[in-house]
């Protein structure tokens, strides 16, 4: 059984390409840059329940989308089961010692997220990349905190245990 730690999100699937089964994956990660190194696999969530499904050929669709043919997805209804769902990749074919190699902001929902100075802020739930500057939403005592994904406020990540920690501008947690 795969595990919620043992994946990143990489992107999400659009509506079905054709009627053969091939579905686009809106994705700003490179784990498909390398065809040598294309995972064999990607896994989504399935009725609760993450599902890998095996990988038979793709190809770019322009720079943010990649077209997907996957195994046992032979018609644009069974695509259609797939559409706007999630996507995530498997962190143990990352690769590599560094299982943050190839991800995105996206990758981070999830995530608990502690302040140095304010502490426990909750969990990562939506990553808005609808402007300039990339945003992580967070639930915050059943508000929504907006900050921005800028690398100089992350003092740290674990990736094993899906925490962040974080260094806010002063008053950020107040407004």
């Amino acid at each position: 059984m795969i595990r919620e730690e043992e994946v990143n999100k990489i992107g999400r699937f659009g509506k079905p390409h054709g009627v053969k089964g091939e579905i686009p994956l809106f994705t700003a990660s490179d784990v498909f840059d390398d065809e040598a190194a294309c995972p064999p696999y990607i896994v989504c969530c399935m009725d609760g329940i993450l599902v890998p499904f095996f990988i038979e050929e793709y190809r770019r669709k322009g720079s943010t989308a990649v077209l997907l043919k996957l195994e046992y997805i032979d018609s644009e209804e069974a695509a259609k089961e797939l559409s706007n769902r999630d996507v995530y990749y498997p962190t143990d074919e990352a690769g590599g010692s560094n299982p943050a190699d190839g991800m995105t902001w996206d990758s981070l929902t999830g995530y608990t997220v502690s302040d140095r100075a304010s502490g426990l802020l909750g969990k990562i739930t939506d990553v808005d990349d609808t402007t300039l500057n990339v945003l992580l939403r967070i639930d915050y005592n059943g508000k929504e905190l907006l900050f921005p994904a800028a690398e100089e406020l992350i003092l740290s990540i674990d990736h094993t245990n899906r925490q962040m920690t974080i260094s806010l501008p002063d008053g950020l947690t107040g407004l």
